[in-house]
């Protein structure tokens, strides 16, 4: 009787138990269909928040609905104590495509509706710069499309995620527009031109590379994001070294299959010394002359970026290089405020190629990738600077309506760098050459020290060495000691490609 009763016990608890669980699933699959025309998904994992952008077939594209759904959910989990770790994702096959900018084009071209155009950015960029100050750490997950507006949305975070579906770029030359949403910012603080190579040529990083070159502070196969996520969720207010940890323990090695990165060797040299000047003339001469280089990389790399730049908006060339040098001189919300003041210019008309742009790529889709669209001015050489003073010029009649973003008091601070958590920079290795970084060290090292001491720095962060070794082979002399058995490094600033 007693072993009857039992049985039919736990008969009962584990018929409650299955009970609950179908409850749940059923619970969840109705949240699901609920909110499938919701474009922005919000959810609280333990001590974890987690938004997830929604729009799916529009790749997650960025419109005023969205920015208004997310920004008050973010503050109020800013402020919240129980909430320890934010982070950014996307459904499908996209984090964020960028912004709606067919819809601010159309509003844009009709006088009554610009002031509406104009708003768009300041919400975008106040939304930009919140998410980068953010109180509790913020994890934005890049697994997909990352373009535009949607770099905006991560490029600032402490914490920065590429899979092996990231595609990671701002492509707004080929538009006729300029780099937003912070690009003069972190694109200027990228090792050497690659941000101005970047902004200007509107060409994109895939995968690996994404964080191989800065881009990402992290990487780890997509297959591992909702594990990550799940162990992010059970961290009660953590510190960021714990987070950086975490996100590590996800990381995978450099596969035989995965596609090299780009931009490194003799490639990379030429890139550096192209893309060093302050006038895209001078970039364009340099690249013409390389493309007679004894080095066929070199040649190849050349010929394919002149080809691009060839096809973009002059103006958007010339405006996209002067806020890029201005901006590495910039705090993240002055850049911003600089980059609204441009964004109202071209929603002003100081230039048409914004509205002839969009129209030909996104809108009409009358010119394909490679083709031009009929930029006005047609040339460089017609870009006058009174024309790029239009974008600039504090006096300029087309920045009169520029707003100034209004973000919380208590965000405005000092922020971190945004390559605190990342492989470290051709900066920081070479004040170790040098004997001036902050962890000190010798003034004379080998090479083998020069790598032990960053994967020490790093606490052994897959890729240290790997980048290390790549930037000591193309930055560094190598030379002998007096008796033959040491090679020391020197560093070489030249520019010669």
């Amino acid at each position: 009787m007693l072993t009857t009763t039992f049985f039919m016990r736990g008969m009962t608890r584990a018929s409650l138990r299955a009970a609950q669980r179908t409850q749940t699933i059923a619970q969840h699959m109705m949240s699901t269909v609920a909110s499938e025309d919701q474009t922005v998904l919000f959810q609280a994992r333990q001590n974890l928040r987690e938004f997830t952008l929604n729009r799916q077939n529009k790749l997650n594209a960025l419109d005023e609905t969205m920015l208004a759904l997310l920004r008050p959910k973010v503050e109020e989990w800013s402020a919240s104590d129980l909430c320890g770790t934010i982070v950014g994702t996307g459904a499908g096959r996209a984090f964020c495509c960028g912004g709606d900018v067919a819809l601010v084009v159309k509003n844009a071209a009709n006088p009554t509706d610009r002031p509406r155009a104009i708003d768009y950015f300041k919400r975008e960029f106040e939304m930009d710069y919140i998410l980068a100050a953010l109180k509790k750490p913020y994890v934005a997950v890049m697994d997909g499309i990352t373009l535009g507006g949607g770099v905006g949305l991560a490029a600032n975070a402490p914490f920065r995620i590429a899979t092996e579906n990231t595609l990671f770029g701002m492509p707004e030359t080929k538009i006729g527009y300029c780099p937003d949403v912070g690009a003069s910012y972190f694109l200027s603080r990228l090792d050497g031109e690659l941000g101005t190579y970047l902004a200007l040529t509107s060409d994109s990083l895939r995968g690996r590379a994404v964080f191989e070159l800065g881009c990402a502070t992290h990487y780890i196969p997509s297959r591992r994001v909702s594990m990550l996520i799940d162990r992010l969720s059970a961290l009660d207010k953590p510190h960021p070294s714990v987070i950086d940890q975490t996100i590590e323990e996800f990381s995978s090695e450099r596969q035989p299959e995965e596609p090299p990165t780009p931009f490194v060797g003799s490639a990379r040299i030429a890139l550096d010394f192209a893309f060093r000047h302050d006038s895209v003339e001078e970039i364009i001469t340099d690249l013409q002359s390389l493309t007679a280089h004894q080095d066929l990389t070199v040649r190849d790399f050349a010929s394919s970026t002149l080809h691009k730049l060839q096809v973009r908006s002059p103006t958007s060339l010339k405006v996209a290089l002067k806020a890029i040098r201005k901006g590495k001189r910039m705090s993240l919300l002055e850049a911003l405020n600089m980059e609204l003041k441009i964004a109202t210019a071209f929603c002003n008309q100081a230039t048409p190629d914004f509205i002839t742009g969009v129209n030909a790529v996104i809108i009409d889709k009358t010119h394909k990738e490679g083709e031009r669209p009929d930029w006005n001015p047609a040339t460089l050489n017609e870009v006058t600077n009174d024309i790029i003073d239009r974008f600039f010029n504090p006096a300029s009649v087309y920045l009169a309506s520029a707003p100034t973003l209004e973000v919380p008091e208590q965000l405005i601070r000092k922020l971190p760098q945004p390559s605190q958590f990342a492989l470290p920079t051709e900066a920081e290795i070479r004040e170790a050459v040098r004997g001036s970084h902050e962890s000190g060290g010798a003034t004379s090292l080998r090479l083998e020290e020069l790598v032990s001491r960053f994967v020490h720095l790093r606490q052994g962060k897959l890729g240290v060495k790997e980048k290390v070794l790549e930037v000591a082979r193309r930055k560094c002399d190598f030379q002998d000691s007096a008796d033959g058995n040491a090679v020391w490094l020197r560093w070489r600033d030249e520019h010669s490609p």
